[in-house]
């Protein structure tokens, strides 16, 4: 569940904990009171293995959750490389070698599909990707034409490509986050390039310039992301977020905006900066929290990311 800042974090806390009730189903007749836990500040990892282990982690799954949690086909996949329920994941040498070829070969199939989708030619299973597809901008959606399901015109099909390309990436998706009502949802614009469509370098600085007049009816934000993990790049800044909402924020005599990454900041900016790691790539995601007219129309759009020094 995401909860929106717009009106402050007290806010916001206050409504999860008056509202947000969690309990099993068998208990509600007799609702337990709610433990909230503060988890700011503290550390904890929620990226999966990318070795052999990471099917270890499957069969963990498939053997605590209800057998109803996977349909048959996907139960079959599974049962084919040796996971399932109630029985032990034994595989031998040469399965093991197998399977820790495939996490590799996956794991660079659909980071290929992410950072250079293709988006020429007919039939191409990532057309529709693009935000602005008459030039060569780098910005691209998260859903495919907008489409939190992922299936096909027919409805009958399933687009695995713009699947992989937004979970890989991400962890929960819902209709709110592809709305086009303006003033209504949010939307995201994703750069994993710069313009000159090369993976951006964290010993580097990069500035993005955003029109006057940013058109949200909430509020916009950069969070940046280490490539690595997918997660949010773990910098010396307490969060790696900056946008309206931001304290000190300093705005352009002409009213447009300037984000800067960078390992250090550029002096004169220090609110409008986000701390990069030399040595780490990083990706980006402008996040529009009520967008209007001038950013579902596409008349109003955010400058190419572009390397400065």
């Amino acid at each position: 569940m995401r909860l929106s800042v717009a009106d402050g974090l007290e806010k916001a806390t206050e409504l999860a904990k008056d509202k947000v009730k969690v309990y099993p189903l068998s208990m509600a007749n007799n609702i337990p009171k709610m433990n909230f836990v503060n988890a700011t500040d503290k550390a904890f990892n929620t990226v999966h293995h990318n070795d052999f282990s990471f099917f270890e982690e499957i069969n963990k799954t498939i053997q605590e959750e209800p057998l109803e949690m996977l349909n048959p086909e996907t139960r079959g996949l599974f049962a084919s490389i040796g996971i399932e329920k109630g029985k032990p994941f034994a595989p031998d040498d040469r399965m093991k070698n197998i399977l820790t070829d495939a996490v590799a070969i996956g794991n660079a199939t659909v980071r290929s599909t992410m950072w250079y989708p293709r988006v020429s030619g007919t039939g191409s299973t990532m057309e529709g990707i693009e935000i602005y597809p008459d030039t060569r901008s780098a910005w691209l959606m998260a859903f495919l034409d907008k489409n939190v399901f992922f299936n096909g015109e027919d409805k009958h099909t399933m687009n695995t490509d713009a699947r992989a390309f937004y979970y890989y990436g991400y962890t929960i998706v819902t209709p709110a986050m592809a709305v086009s009502i303006p003033g209504k949802g949010s939307d995201y614009a994703i750069a994993y390039v710069d313009a000159n469509k090369k993976a951006m370098d964290g010993s580097k600085t990069y500035k993005v310039t955003l029109p006057p007049n940013v058109p949200v009816n909430n509020f916009w934000a950069f969070t940046i992301y280490d490539t690595q993990t997918r997660s949010q790049l773990q910098t010396d800044q307490p969060k790696p977020s900056v946008g309206s909402q931001t304290k000190g924020f300093k705005t352009n005599a002409d009213g447009s905006i300037d984000v800067y990454f960078s390992p250090k900041a550029p002096e004169g900016f220090e609110n409008n900066w986000l701390q990069t790691i030399p040595g780490k790539s990083w990706f980006t995601l402008l996040r529009m929290y009520g967008p209007l007219e001038p950013w579902l129309n596409k008349t109003w759009r955010p400058s190419e990311i572009i390397e400065i020094k």
